[in-house]
């Protein structure tokens, strides 16, 4: 424990950040230090720019960190924060009171807008240490998976995690739980998914993602040179800081909880991302396994933030060379692994076509808190990208979802709009699956489809799993022979719309529910290659 006599309660720790602003790195170490302390702890910041006085009160309020007192002497400033709410302890020493404090206005704290928007400086003095990314000389060679039948019913991707799993992600992600205990309520949580989707009776089981907190942004803990940090934490970095801290408090996702990667060097993929995921998840499954990944364009729009990641990049295209190699790395690692599809993730598509700022989409459907470039910019840049990635490797093996957003079961807080403007990018790359949001009118019209490849096959979201409670199974078979006719029997797959919990805190379906749904896909399944003939 750290010795203070300037704050009311000593700090349990206490660092110094001298000249960095809110908007240039403070917040980065706030973040390092304050996760491994418990809730209720305190934690000192010391600081030397006089702006941090205002902005870092906002943060706290923001945050639900609780701000206990700030002493101030000339030209420097002592925070005490308190992990979430504080509670005096009962045995505590009485406050001390005979010292010079300055104590927060309240009114400065209920005001985010007062967060300086991103600015620009030569260099970041952030004391993370860049580590030199690890590159390999040469990539494994795929062997052979089990083939996917036509009207196979394949997971999508997340699953609904266990209360007590959560508990020990999060103490995880916070560095209060090491990782060989964290990976033990994984394995278990892991063995309850796939066991729940073999019950059911589909295809193609995936682990649930039950390791990570959401489907995207948890490649931020793992890469090198990247920092995960909850959303939060990010609004100086934004351009309209107030509108964005609008779009937080709007959305059902617990934005306090979701983490955000922050790029502050050179990535490279010295541990791998989710081949830890397939080769356990390989260990209990009766059936073939696929594995989700986050996109190229998605994880370029995630990463790239000026006054963060332009430290080590001088622009988004530059940082998106390394997304592919390290994106390229996992997949031939995966399939090396006998990964029986490689999906890709790619829901900012549909973003980029129909979403607009304000309205929720572009701060969690994509987690892309960088402003988009024009249109038609912005598909070639993910369509070049995505042909980058795919280059070279099995299409049998390969696959793109894409969907609308799947952060709430509102309906009209998701995204709308067809597919007909990416059908052009779905012809270009080497996928050979195309699984995608079908089933809600959101998705428009099947028909727009038929434009793609025809050695692509669809993976055809035919039960939507924010709505699915009074669905039967003449209901997917319906939808399932709507698809058959367009494309034949031999394309097409079954697929929910999207996941069942795309963000660990915040699952659109309860594990039962989700169970029943695939179900239900599974039986449509049977009764439909009985009707078509085809193999079992």
């Amino acid at each position: 424990m750290t010795e203070t006599t300037v704050h009311p309660y000593p700090p349990k720790d206490s660092f110094d950040g001298g000249d960095l602003d809110c908007g240039n790195g403070l917040l980065l170490l706030i973040r390092k230090h304050i996760d491994p302390l418990s809730p209720g702890e305190l934690l000192e910041i010391v600081s030397r720019d006089s702006t941090v006085e205002v902005d870092l009160p906002s943060w706290c309020n923001l945050t639900k960190n609780e701000l206990i007192n700030v002493h101030t002497e000339p030209g420097l400033w002592r925070f005490l924060v308190s992990k979430g709410p504080f509670t005096p302890p009962a045995d505590a020493p009485a406050p001390i009171t005979d010292v010079a404090t300055t104590n927060v206005d309240p009114d400065i704290a209920l005001q985010p807008q007062k967060l300086k928007k991103k600015r620009k400086k030569p260099q970041m003095a952030i004391t993370q240490e860049v580590v030199e990314p690890s590159i390999p000389q040469s990539l494994p060679e795929p062997v052979d998976a089990t083939p996917i039948l036509p009207l196979s019913v394949l997971s999508l991707g997340s699953w609904p995690r266990p209360r007590w799993l959560l508990s020990s992600l999060h103490q995880h992600l916070e560095g209060r739980l090491g990782a060989a205990d964290f990976e033990a309520d994984a394995d278990d949580a892991v063995q309850l998914a796939v066991a729940a989707q073999e019950r059911a009776g589909i295809d193609v089981v995936t682990d649930g993602e039950q390791r990570r907190d959401n489907y995207a942004s948890f490649v931020g803990g793992i890469l090198q040179n990247c920092q995960l940090i909850p959303v939060t934490d990010l609004l100086p970095y934004v351009d309209d800081p107030e509108q964005f801290n609008k779009e937080l408090q709007a959305l059902d996702v617990p934005a306090g909880e979701v983490r955000h990667p922050a790029v502050f060097g050179p990535l490279g993929r010295r541990d791998p991302l989710t081949v830890p995921e397939v080769e356990f998840a390989q260990s209990v499954a009766q059936k073939p396994v696929k594995v989700s990944l986050p996109g190229p364009y998605l994880l370029t729009r995630t990463m790239w933030m000026e006054c963060i990641s332009d430290r080590a990049y001088d622009d988004r295209e530059a940082l998106a060379v390394d997304i592919v190699r390290i994106l390229r790395e996992e997949v031939a690692h995966l399939l090396a692994q006998g990964t029986s599809i490689v999906q890709f993730d790619e829901p900012v598509l549909t973003e980029v076509l129909y979403g607009e700022q304000g309205q929720g989409g572009r701060t969690f459907m994509c987690g892309a808190l960088g402003e988009r470039g024009a249109l038609d910019e912005e598909l070639a840049f993910a369509q070049h990208l995505l042909e980058q990635v795919t280059q070279g490797f099995p299409t049998d093996r390969l696959a793109l979802h894409v969907c609308r957003g799947n952060w709430t079961t509102d309906e009209s807080s998701a995204l709308s709009g067809g597919y007909a403007p990416l059908v052009p990018l779905f012809r270009s790359i080497n996928v050979g699956t195309l699984i995608l949001e079908l089933c809600t009118p959101r998705a428009a019209e099947l028909d727009a489809l038929t434009g793609i490849r025809e050695d692509q096959r669809v993976g055809v979201g035919v039960l939507n799993q924010k709505d699915s409670a009074n669905d039967t199974v003449d209901d997917v078979i319906a939808r399932a022979e709507r698809a058959i006719e367009l494309f034949g029997y031999d394309r097409v797959l079954l697929n929910t719309d999207c996941g069942f919990a795309t963000f660990a805190d915040n699952p659109i379906q309860s594990a039962r529910a989700a169970e029943r749904d695939l179900s239900l896909l599974a039986h449509a399944r049977d009764q439909l290659r009985t009707r078509y003939g085809a193999a079992a």
